[in-house]
C-alpha cells in the first residue's frame, strides 16, 4: 500500500511538472516575422466593376471638362510671375482684378471701399499663357480653395506691411499702396491711393484667407481691428473677370521702386 501511495504521489507530481513546463514554453513562444511578400493587382478596364465606374463617370467628367474648355477671354500676352524682381506682370492682374471685384461686394455689403489689395506671390501657381483663355487656366493658376478677405488694418500695420515686403524681396501682387525703397534699404514715400500713408487711420485690405490667418508669416493681419469674409474664392473672381470682358487687360504702373 506505502509503494502504491508513493507512485501515485510521484506520477501527480510529475503530471504537475509536465503541465507547468508545457504553459511555460507557451507563455515564451514569440512569434518572428521572417518574411514579407507583397504583388501588383492590377485593375484593368476589363473588369466589370471598372467598366460599370467608367461608364457612370464619363458623362460627368465630359460635362466638367466642357466646361472647363470654353473660351471666356483673349489673353494678349504671356502673365508669368518669374520676370520682375518686385513686381509681375501677372502679379498686377491678379491683384487689380481682385481689388475690383472685391471692392463691389464689400461696398454692397458694408458700404466701405477697400484701400489695398495685397497676395502672395508664392500663391500664383501657373501662367496664363498668350491667346484664349477659361475657366481651366484660372484652376491652374489658383488651384487651391483659397477665398477673399477683407482686413481693417490701422496705419502702423500698413507700415509693417511695407517693411515685410522689403525683407521678403518677393514680387508679391499689390495693389493700391505703393513705395520707394532707399540705399539703406528702408521704405520712404509710402502713398495709400496717392495719398500719404497715416499712421492713425484705418486701411482695408484685401486679401486671401491663407494670409489673413498669418500665412507666409504677414503676422501683421492678425492685428487687424475687423475681419470680412467674402465668400469669394479667388479663383471665381479670376473666373468672373474672364467672362466681363472680351480681351484681358493689365496696368503695369510701378507699385514699388528701388533708389
Amino acid at each position: 500500500m506505502v509503494k502504491l501511495k508513493n507512485s501515485a504521489v510521484v506520477l501527480k507530481c510529475f503530471g504537475l511538472l509536465l503541465t507547468f513546463t508545457f504553459l511555460f514554453s507557451c507563455v515564451q513562444q514569440k512569434n518572428v516575422v521572417s518574411k514579407i511578400e507583397g504583388k501588383k493587382i492590377s485593375i484593368t478596364e476589363n473588369l466589370p466593376e471598372a467598366t460599370a465606374i467608367e461608364n457612370f463617370i464619363k458623362p460627368y467628367r465630359e460635362n466638367i471638362d466642357n466646361d472647363l474648355s470654353q473660351i471666356l477671354a483673349y489673353n494678349p500676352e504671356n502673365l508669368e510671375k518669374s520676370k520682375g524682381e518686385w513686381q509681375t506682370n501677372i502679379g498686377n492682374f491678379l491683384a487689380d482684378i481682385t481689388l475690383i471685384k472685391s471692392r463691389f461686394v464689400f461696398q454692397s455689403r458694408e458700404n466701405k471701399s477697400i484701400d489695398i489689395c495685397l497676395l502672395n506671390h508664392g500663391g500664383i501657381r501657373s501662367v496664363i499663357p498668350k491667346g484664349n483663355v477659361n475657366a481651366r487656366h484660372a484652376y491652374e493658376v489658383m488651384p487651391f480653395e483659397n477665398a477673399a478677405v477683407v482686413i481693417a488694418l490701422k496705419g502702423v500695420q500698413i507700415s509693417e506691411m511695407v517693411n515685410y515686403i522689403i525683407s521678403e524681396k518677393k514680387p508679391h501682387p499689390l495693389k493700391g499702396l505703393t513705395f520707394a525703397i532707399d540705399s539703406n534699404n528702408l521704405p520712404k514715400n509710402i502713398l495709400i491711393n496717392n495719398k500719404p500713408l497715416n499712421n492713425e487711420a484705418i486701411y482695408y485690405v484685401v486679401t486671401s484667407d491663407y494670409l489673413a490667418n498669418g500665412g507666409d508669416s504677414m503676422t501683421f493681419f492678425k492685428q487687424g481691428v475687423s475681419r470680412y469674409d467674402l465668400d469669394y474664392k479667388l479663383r471665381n473672381i479670376m473666373i468672373d473677370y474672364f467672362k466681363e470682358v472680351d480681351t484681358l487687360r493689365y496696368d503695369n504702373s510701378v507699385r514699388i521702386t528701388k533708389e
